[in-house]
């Protein structure tokens, strides 16, 4: 921190001193003899009043905001911009204070002030340029020195000169880059940054050979985002690189202009899903800039993507709390934390254990609470339900109360579709989290002031999460199958944990923002639960077979798909909102639907919890149950909506054969 308001306060001098030469040249190069002695002679006075105003206007146009070896267009232009503000200031302020008809002259006049403008521009923007270039220049033979991999480049012009430029400022490191393909006919034989575009994704394995043929084999492709759009075949792309047995990353950017941007293997989860939601990035540097976060489960696959994303968009701290020794030190282990800025901090602690939460919170002081710690597959859960209520439920009871008493801005709750209309124990858990969230929301609402939001997010099926069904059919291909669906008609919402991670905070700044413009008393208005649009769901069966046609093989020739048939708890089809539930418009905010709160009041909130912990003190799963059906009646359908699944096969019950969970 102390580093970074050096370099600004150095920036500042740097712009005022640029301001003053930029006054004095004016008045040397446009006046001689006497008139020049005059303007020399007054600077004393009129110039400090000057800097005062520059250095005010510098700042409104976030000149500030940008480190110099960065220094764009857009740069340039806020240069350009708060230049003309003060050559328009000058010539007000000659033109009307100082005019002829007062002091007999014009101190500037026009033609200075034009002067004044250009140099204003050149000694501001000027020392940026030649900065950057230092800097580009030294960056790149750097790079050029460490280089170690040929590479080719894949992707579109503009996805290729932004990734170019990574690899010239180090950015990303040891790839020579020996030609790019891309998917563009029109680009063929162009040249970007002295990188030539040797032909189409087709093209992979002639240029390849060529390059080997001139000495210069390639050893790595590289592929930008454009590369893995639909249109541009990307199936095709990594049957090819597969037949060449060439490896092929794709460039993952935490932050704009690829300043932060890294390498990672390209899995075959990558081409799965639509494209993903755009973020509204600078939202979310606006709202997390300067926080305080806590996650809970900072260890999971969820919550270790939401302390990365909050450091990302510029959390002053960070505090993890997870049960898991192992996973917490996996997860400060990380670079995204042990290199970031902030302060970041780990704490084990159990959130069924209300005293030592609260401890924890008390002590940290957060502005915003992620809560991610959860049991959550379905098959274990049906089987030993009660660990399921003490974590999903009075786990959560005590993170919001917790949240609440350490004075927090937001919580944020986890939680899934399988909350609506719910069939499974994961699903009334995490319904009845959710209304307890809203239940001391409606609270909260009525203290004067700015009390804490608690709102819930709902998730569809996370690919890469720690048992999601992508990991688990990946196993399965390379053991040679077969690969087991439940149910040949079974859909499910899908989404990366990225985009899981960004609807959180997405979801926590609107809830912090824009619904809490609504009066006093109208809680109930409140959007209370947030979705990712996620477009049209996945059928299992389908996204089996190609997993398996994208991994080199056939479906049902070399690797069998089989029908396991359907467990407790599972249904074919998952929603997103109850049908009693209203939906509520988030106007500005794309890729995010949200609905009203459906909830009973807190003491009857509290009946209902003081029966759940006798029945778990019991051992009495029918009570819990019955005490779940008053609290939430759709529970009470589950048995009246049966899944017709198909049986097991022979072999499956002989061999015990895994089964893939799609949450």
């Amino acid at each position: 921190m102390q580093q970074r308001t050096y370099k600004t306060a150095v920036m500042v001098v740097h712009d005022l001193v640029a301001t003053a030469l930029a006054v004095v040249l004016t008045f040397v190069f446009r006046f001689t003899g006497d008139a020049l002695a005059e303007r020399l002679h007054a600077l004393p006075v009129l110039l400090p009043p000057f800097l005062v105003v520059a250095g005010l206007v510098y700042r409104q146009f976030r000149l500030y905001r940008t480190k110099w070896r960065f220094a764009s267009l857009p740069d340039l232009a806020g240069i350009v911009r708060a230049a003309s503000v003060l050559a328009f200031g000058l010539l007000v302020l000659d033109y009307v204070l100082v005019s002829s008809d007062l002091y007999g002259f014009y101190f500037f006049g026009k033609i200075a002030i034009v002067l004044y403008w250009v140099l204003q521009i050149f000694l501001l923007g000027g020392t940026r340029l030649a900065f950057r270039y230092l800097k580009y220049a030294r960056s790149k033979q750097s790079s050029a020195r460490s280089a170690t991999v040929p590479t080719l480049l894949l992707g579109r012009g503009a996805d290729i000169e932004t990734l170019l430029r990574a690899i010239e400022s180090g950015s990303v490191r040891k790839l020579v880059p020996r030609g790019i393909l891309s998917p563009r006919a029109d680009e063929a034989g162009q040249t970007m940054r002295d990188v030539t575009v040797l032909g189409g994704f087709a093209d992979l394995e002639r240029v390849v050979g060529e390059l080997a043929a001139r000495g210069q084999p390639v050893r790595r492709l590289v592929a930008t985002p454009s590369a893995l759009a639909p249109e541009a075949e990307p199936d095709d792309l990594i049957a090819r690189a597969r037949r060449l047995g060439l490896p092929l990353a794709r460039v993952v950017s935490l932050g704009e202009g690829m300043r932060d941007a890294e390498l990672a293997p390209l899995e075959i989860e990558d081409l799965l899903l639509r494209p993903t939601v755009a973020i509204d990035r600078p939202r979310l540097e606006r709202f997390l800039a300067g926080k305080r976060v806590l996650v809970t489960g900072g260890g999971g696959s969820i919550g270790s993507e939401i302390c990365a994303r909050a450091l990302a968009f510029g959390a002053s701290a960070l505090m993890v709390v997870e049960s898991s020794e192992p996973a917490l030190h996996g997860i400060l282990s990380q670079p995204a934390l042990l290199n970031a800025q902030a302060e970041v901090a780990g704490s084990l602690a159990d959130i069924r254990d209300r005293e030592r939460l609260h401890a924890v919170f008390t002590e940290f002081r957060p502005d915003y609470v992620f809560h991610a710690a959860a049991l959550k597959q379905v098959p274990y859960l049906e089987r030993d339900w009660s660990e399921g209520v003490k974590t999903n439920v009075f786990g959560s009871i005590n993170v919001a109360d917790a949240s609440v008493a350490a004075g927090a801005r937001a919580l944020v709750m986890i939680s899934t579709d399988k909350a609506i209309e719910p069939v499974s124990q994961l699903g009334v858990t995490k319904r009845f989290a959710e209304m307890v969230a809203q239940a001391r929301d409606a609270e909260q609402a009525a203290i004067p002031g700015h009390p804490t939001r608690l709102i819930a997010v709902r998730f569809g099926n996370v690919l890469g999460s720690v048992g999601s069904v992508v990991p688990v059919f990946k196993a399965q291909i390379a053991r040679g199958g077969p690969v087991t669906v439940t149910h040949p008609d079974m859909v499910r919402y899908f989404m990366t944990v990225r985009e899981a991670a960004d609807l959180v905070l997405t979801a926590a700044s609107h809830a912090d923002g824009e619904a809490r413009s609504l009066v006093p008393g109208a809680a109930d208005q409140r959007a209370a639960v947030y979705v990712l649009k996620m477009g049209q769901p996945v059928k299992i069966a389908e996204l089996a077979e190609r997993m398996i046609r994208l991994a080199g093989f056939e479906p049902g020739a070399e690797i069998e798909l089989v029908f396991s048939g359907a467990r407790p708890g599972e249904r074919l089809n998952e929603i997103l909102f109850a049908r009693e539930e209203p939906r509520v418009s988030l106007d500005g905010i794309d890729g995010v639907m949200a609905a009203k709160p459906v909830f009973a009041d807190r003491a009857r909130l509290d009946v209902w919890t003081a029966s759940l912990r006798e029945a778990v003190a019991r051992g009495d799963r029918a009570a819990a149950e019955a005490v779940f059906e008053a609290a939430i009646p759709h529970f009470r359908e589950r048995f009246d909506k049966p899944v017709e699944a198909a049986p097991a096969s022979p072999d499956q019950r002989a061999t015990g054969t895994v089964h893939a969970e799609p949450c």
